[in-house]
């Protein structure tokens, strides 16, 4: 299970940065959030009350309502509404910086993670290995930056990755008590109605056309509900349950691997010589930082063996 929630995680939400763009296409980026997580909150609950889950108990909520706010409306939301104007390769360089935040803001874990030099150095490595994958972005993102508009929009993009990271680890520590489903449908309901009141005060309902949006958006809208939010961020609400947050985290590098290579088989984009260095920079920084992970679960069995 836990192994199958790293893949969801990996691959699903790597994927959803090329179906964003295409739901993009025909939906204003709070409209877009608004739609993906009233839905899919909607459709968890049902499923929720079905199984008879515990669901309305303020106990429950609260943690998960704070939770909603900081990951899928404040991190998610800054990070939409700032590649309206920011190079996509900025973006993805500055989120990438998440799991460095998991490290400095779990403090009951920093004995344990300031120590491990496998942890460390495999973090430093995947950061590197990710300005190396869009590197050859990066001189003419910051040719085409519009000083202080793009300047206080990456301080934002820099801060939306400290809340991801901050709302990761309240997750993990303030809602123990409750199922994973429940605490996903009341992150996502939060997260639903913040981008509902996002676009009524932005007025992006004003000169929007629902006929006017092409199937293929729609469909993109299908796929986030489904794949993106609800078996996506249901498996990663678990998995900081019953994994190291630093372990979870190695997603904001695998993630722009998966959207690389979608973008490569689907996208016809191409890939140079530097970029798959910068792959397999990526990838052996995960198996480092679960290097003493596996180190651990090795040596009771060599000793048992003996």
């Amino acid at each position: 299970m836990i192994a199958l929630a790293f893949a969801i995680i990996y691959v699903v939400w790597g994927s959803t940065y090329f179906f964003i763009q295409k739901a993009l296409v025909g939906f204003p980026p709070f409209i877009l959030g608004a739609l993906r997580f009233i839905i899919a909150a909607i459709l968890m609950m049902t499923w929720c009350l079905s199984q008879g889950e515990k669901i309305f108990s303020l106990k429950f909520i609260k943690p998960a309502v704070v939770t909603g706010l900081l990951l899928l409306f404040l991190s998610n939301g800054i990070v939409i509404y700032v590649e309206q104007f920011l190079p996509s390769a900025m973006v993805a360089i500055m989120i990438s910086a998440t799991p460095l935040w998991f490290v400095l803001l779990d403090k009951p874990k920093w004995h344990e993670n300031l120590t491990n030099r496998s942890t460390i150095i495999g973090l430093l490595i995947g950061f590197a290995g990710v300005i190396l994958l869009f590197s050859e972005r990066i001189a003419s993102s910051f040719s085409s930056l519009n000083s202080s508009r793009d300047l206080i929009a990456m301080v934002f993009v820099l801060f939306g990755s400290m809340a991801w990271a901050g709302g990761s680890l309240y997750s993990k520590y303030q809602s123990n008590e409750s199922s994973a489903t429940v605490n996903t449908t009341w992150q996502m309901m939060a997260a639903g109605i913040a981008f509902s009141l996002t676009t009524l005060t932005s007025g992006e309902l004003n000169n929007f056309d629902w006929y006017s949006v092409p199937m293929d958006s729609w469909l993109s809208i299908l796929y986030l509900v489904i794949f993106g939010s609800i078996i996506g961020f249901s498996a990663y609400v678990w998995l900081l349950k019953v994994q190291p947050a630093t372990k979870v985290s190695t997603h904001a590098y695998v993630n722009p691997v998966v959207a690389v290579l979608l973008g490569i088989f689907f996208g016809n984009e191409s890939i140079s010589q530097i970029q798959i260095i910068g792959l397999i920079i990526i990838l052996g920084s995960v198996l480092l930082i679960n290097l003493h992970k596996y180190r651990k679960t090795t040596k009771p069995l060599s000793a048992a063996g003996a």
